[in-house]
């Protein structure tokens, strides 16, 4: 069992709002394809279409006033469209795959979750269908409202479907201690255990991007916490063709390795 993080900002032109990037789309889900993974599970993130409309109504701060109701629903819907993007390219390559709400299906306690009706997910993969989640703006039990980070949802579903294995497909080659977009000298860390994270997060900040969920730093926390249970992930180039591919066939190395010490 396998769960893959395809990255907002590799499906999508995250500067540009709510801009899809369907040939990446398209090609990602020919590699899924080709992979043929038997029991697949795929989060994905907002990019340009859930962290700027979140970011503008300001919702990672929590429900505070009456204006912020129509921004619920607008990243809701965004996130939505986002995700029938994804749906239609795997079905289109004849990959059974089915959009599953987090919003519909969560509750977080001051934005961590507190409870996720898995059973639907179990079902689904029990019957041989790729269930879709993605990140979304989620009922909190303390803020009124939160955004939930696909990072968090691979987190929270990993040790509950008894993953074997996590890939997060992100528009770098890993996790580096500079950003390598700036810095093309940037050195890339091969591997992360919970005895190195805190040089790590000393080395490296979040994403210099619109992001509401935290960036970098904030996916490494959560892969940390499942290298904690014995779950290794990997953090890879989504952006690059056939990395995916490769990954998902098992083949390791090709990016950052998350594991326990």
């Amino acid at each position: 069992m396998i769960i893959l993080k395809l990255g907002g900002s590799v499906i999508t032109f995250k500067e540009k709002p709510n801009t899809a990037n369907f040939g990446a789309i398209n090609r990602l889900a020919i590699e899924i394809k080709r992979a043929n993974v038997k029991h697949l599970v795929i989060v994905h993130g907002g990019g340009s279409y859930g962290h700027i409309t979140a970011a503008k109504y300001k919702l990672h701060h929590g429900f505070k006033r009456p204006e912020q109701l129509i921004g619920i629903a607008l990243t809701q819907r965004a996130m939505q469209e986002l995700n029938s993007y994804i749906i239609k390219a795997l079905v289109l390559k004849n990959v059974p795959a089915v959009p599953v709400q987090p919003s519909a299906c969560t509750i977080t306690a001051n934005g961590r979750i507190k409870k996720m009706n898995v059973d639907p997910i179990k079902q689904l993969l029990k019957n041989n269908i790729v269930p879709v989640l993605y990140g979304d703006i989620v009922q909190d039990l303390t803020r009124g409202c939160a955004i939930l980070s696909g990072d968090q949802v691979v987190s929270y579903l990993a040790p509950k479907l008894r993953a074997e294995r996590v890939i997060l497909g992100s528009d770098v080659d890993g996790v580096f201690k500079s950003d390598p977009r700036i810095n093309p000298q940037a050195e890339l860390i091969k591997e992360i255990t919970p005895k190195t994270f805190k040089q790590i997060f000393a080395d490296i900040g979040g994403s210099t991007r619109t992001d509401v969920t935290g960036g970098m730093l904030n996916k490494i926390k959560e892969l940390i916490m499942l290298s904690k249970r014995g779950i290794e992930s990997e953090i890879v180039n989504a952006g690059k063709p056939n990395i995916i591919k490769r990954t998902l066939l098992g083949e390791r190395g090709l990016g950052t390795i998350i594991h326990g010490d």
